[in-house]
């Protein structure tokens, strides 16, 4: 065993301990010695028997090479177990009472380093280069210090969230000692099974979509351990039961705080969130484990959870306690981000405003709020707070990455490149601002730079299969057919989505049996440059066969109106929710003056986001995003012209009612009850008429593009204060050219937009015709319900009026041909 005067402090003391538990002196520890140290440097923890075992056999088991046969452990390898982390040399010298003499590596004169540590200064260890012996021991409580902010974090060491006992201190070296061990064997096993993975692979197994998340560590869990997650679980909850047992309630608190931190720190989040719920226990009016808490389940991806604990801090924090008043804007913040989890992008933005109200330099704040407002379809606003946000952090590459989004949403294209652009200067792996740049660049026709731009998305992420099957679309735009047939053929490899296979359908049909890929590609390209195929033909040469064939002019409406049911899948809500939102409301005989007939209850655009979520609750967060962005752009838009922030919420679900799941009948009375609830007159049976002329301009304007109000209503001089029963309500909501009878072709393409019909295909779009079909029975082609409500038809051959029969099923044009050929 080594003892040169050269030798360093840390291995004598492993030296030390070694020497310490040799009791035969072979110069060896067996597994009785190594179990005594274990013992002797943890007096607090009580091991038991299957611990001990588990702990020796993983030392004797990593450590084999310096394991001398049944002999033990040499010191060698003892001191390797220290260098890589699995005990603090420091602190278990200071537990065993060991002290170093003078001669033992502390002399006069000698710059002491620690193994690993080469730049090690004399301001760091304590030790004066100049003044020669300086005594260990007088050193002792700073470098201890120094040793634990180390070990454990910064956060630890700050005055107002750090660890205030000493006793907790030592707890969390502790744990961090088992977290380091639980990392250790959890990495071990993560890479056992990425190799396996790697070797399926190599046997032919695809197993890209599952590393294509990379190797980064998301969380871990004691049960990552396998076999052994109990010895560790064990180890601690008698932590915790340490903490549980500190002398006072202030102590236990501190104690359960630290090592939620920790817990945290080190990814094992379902442990961390038992400890941050102890501590809001112990106190329950503390703002910070209430923050921890939510920060956790957030981590945890339990959004609604996270929103409630949030919220319980933002509670506590506005108590009037100036202690909190620094905490509160990121309160705000992180309740923001935990409700857009939720998928509520409106009440999010709240919260990131009033962060940006209470601290302005919070350029985050302002940069959510531009993205959330962005998601909304509230381009302009967003486009001020995201430039709020740049000219507070220049160097934000999501903020001009969402700026050039929204000025993309806005028409101006080449500002956009110019922002994402920026975005990708700043940090050239910015995923989002290269893909997004790629789009822009391909819609704008610059098909070779877009290739370009998908490249090195793919450099970054060789499994994203949208980029590659966009540099395919580019490079073909820019003539590089070859390319792109392998980049086609490489997107084919990396995922079985049904875009592609719609994408080569649609190629099929714009070239009769192209022979392979090739041919496909080629005859997208000849049809690129052709003529378009169709002409838009004057309405009036549009006539009908029969009064059963739908016009033109009411399918474009019905068809736009259906694509805004799918897309906010308001065809899935429940008429009863409407019921139950309304029924929650106050109505407004309960609420009116004495003067006017309406009281106008307004609600704020948040407050109406949450009473979608519970009507659509049904839906992922994404989706309801998606949703709500419709909405507010098709609905609220027009409910709210002078922007306030609020609308009339009787009035809203009014409009969403024809919408809904459910019979026409029960859509209607539920329209008419809500608009019965925001009268003054009750529950009762009527409403005023004025009401319902309001509630048919919205509609048109809403639905049909049309803010016109029926001009044979105003004519007849009729009283407009006059009250109407439900079935003149019904007979003026039937009526199509002054109110919303369109609905009734809505329900026929609810019932029927799914049917096929044997695979005939559009004579314009070459699309399989899915829903209505509209056959001309002069020239015997047959047209989708798009193409037909657009008034496209072939431009070959040309004729001076067009004669269409409709047909909802393959069943109508068989009865139809019987027919013919009975009469014949």
């Amino acid at each position: 065993m080594p003892s040169s005067p050269n030798y360093s402090v840390r291995a004598r003391k492993v030296e030390k301990i070694f020497k310490q538990f040799d009791g035969n002196g072979d110069g060896r520890l067996n597994r009785d010695e190594m179990a005594a140290l274990v013992i002797a440097v943890n007096p607090r923890v009580k091991f038991s028997d299957e611990q001990i075992r588990a702990i020796l056999d993983e030392v004797f088991r990593t450590y084999g090479e310096f394991i001398d046969g049944k002999k033990g452990l040499t010191f060698d390898g003892l001191l390797r177990t220290y260098d890589d982390g699995a005990g603090d040399v420091d602190r278990d010298f200071d537990a065993l009472g060991l002290q170093l003499e003078k001669d033992d590596g502390a002399g006069a004169g000698t710059d002491v380093e620690s193994v690993g540590d080469e730049s090690r200064s004399s301001e760091r260890t304590g030790l004066s280069k100049a003044g020669g012996v300086v005594s260990i021991m007088d050193e002792r409580p700073e470098a201890a210090s120094t040793k634990r902010r180390q070990n454990v974090g910064a956060w630890a060491a700050s005055p107002n969230n750090g660890i205030v006992y000493d006793d907790t201190w030592r707890l969390v070296e502790d744990l961090e000692i088992l977290l380091r061990r639980a990392e250790a064997k959890i990495e071990a096993r993560r890479k056992a099974k990425l190799s396996r993975k790697k070797s399926s692979s190599a046997n032919g197994v695809d197993v890209s979509g599952q590393l294509a998340g990379g190797d980064e560590v998301v969380r871990r869990t004691m049960h990552d351990l396998g076999t052994e997650s109990s010895v560790y679980q064990k180890a601690l909850g008698d932590l915790r039961q340490k903490a549980d047992a500190s002398r006072t309630q202030d102590e236990a608190f501190d104690a359960h705080m630290a090592m939620g931190r920790s817990l945290f720190d080190h990814k094992f989040y379902e442990e961390a969130l038992i400890c941050f719920k102890r501590a809001t226990e112990l106190r329950p009016t503390d703002v910070r484990p209430h923050f921890r808490t939510g920060n956790t389940l957030y981590s945890l991806e339990k959004f609604l959870e996270a929103r409630e604990a949030y919220e319980l801090a933002l509670d506590a924090a506005n108590t009037g306690n100036p202690q909190w008043t620094n905490l509160v804007p990121q309160i705000h913040v992180n309740l923001g981000v935990a409700l857009e989890g939720e998928g509520m992008l409106l009440n999010a933005c709240e919260h990131y405003r009033e962060a940006a109200i209470l601290h302005p330099p919070h350029y985050r704040a302002l940069k959510l709020l531009g993205s959330g407002l962005y998601g909304v379809g509230e381009y302009r606003a967003a486009e001020k707070a995201l430039g709020e946000a740049i000219f507070l952090k220049s160097d934000y590459a999501d903020a001009h990455c969402d700026l050039g989004s929204v000025l993309h949403a806005l028409g101006d294209d080449e500002r956009a490149i110019v922002e994402f652009q920026k975005a990708i200067d700043i940090k050239p792996d910015h995923m989002d601002a290269l893909y997004n740049l790629g789009g822009l660049l391909r819609d704008t026709g610059r098909f070779q730079r877009a290739a370009e731009v998908y490249s090195r998305v793919l450099s970054l992420n060789p499994s994203h299969w949208q980029a590659q099957l966009n540099r395919a679309v580019s490079l073909l735009g820019a003539g590089d057919t070859e390319e792109a047939r392998k980049a086609l053929k490489e997107a084919f490899k990396m995922t079985n989505r049904v875009e592609l296979y719609d994408a080569i359908g649609h190629l099929k049909h714009l070239q009769k049996k192209p022979k392979g890929l090739n041919g496909m590609i080629k005859g997208a390209q000849d049809v690129e440059r052709s003529d378009s195929g169709f002409v838009i033909a004057d309405p009036s040469t549009f006539t009908r066969v029969s009064n059963k064939t739908t016009p033109r002019p009411w399918i474009a409406h019905a068809l736009k109106i259906r694509a805004f049911q799918k897309h906010t899948r308001l065809h899935r809500c429940n008429l009863a929710s409407l019921s139950k939102e309304m029924a929650n409301k106050p109505s407004a005989s309960q609420t009116a003056g004495t003067a006017g007939h309406i009281s106008e209850a307004l609600i704020r655009k948040a407050d109406l986001e949450k009473s979608l979520r519970r009507m659509l609750g049904f839906l992922p967060p994404t989706t309801f995003q998606s949703a709500v962005k419709a909405i507010n752009e098709k609905v609220l838009s027009v409910l709210d012209k002078v922007g306030s922030g609020r609308v009339d919420l009787g009035m809203f679900l009014a409009t969403i009612a024809p919408l809904c799941a459910g019979p026409v009948d029960k859509r209607k009375r539920t329209a008419f009850d809500c608009l019965v609830h925001r009268s003054t007159k009750g529950l009762g049976a009527e409403i005023v008429k004025s009401d319902a002329k309001t509630y048919f301009k919205h509609l048109r304007a809403i639905y049909l593009s049309s803010e016109s109000t029926s001009e044979l209503w105003e004519v007849r001089g009729e009283d407009e204060h006059a009250n109407i029963s439900y079935p003149e309500f019904v007979e003026m909501f039937d009526d199509r050219d002054w109110a919303f009878g369109v609905l009734h072709t809505v329900v026929k393409l609810e019932a029927g937009d799914r049917v096929r019909h044997n695979g005939i295909a559009c004579a314009v779009c070459s699309y399989p015709i899915t829903g209505p079909r509209f056959k001309e029975t002069n020239a015997n082609f047959s047209l989708c319900s798009t193409c037909y409500g657009d008034g496209k038809v072939p431009d070959h051959p040309k004729q001076e009026s067009y004669s269409f029969r409709e047909y909802n099923s393959e069943t109508d044009a068989v009865k139809d041909k019987l027919r013919f050929l009975g009469r014949s």
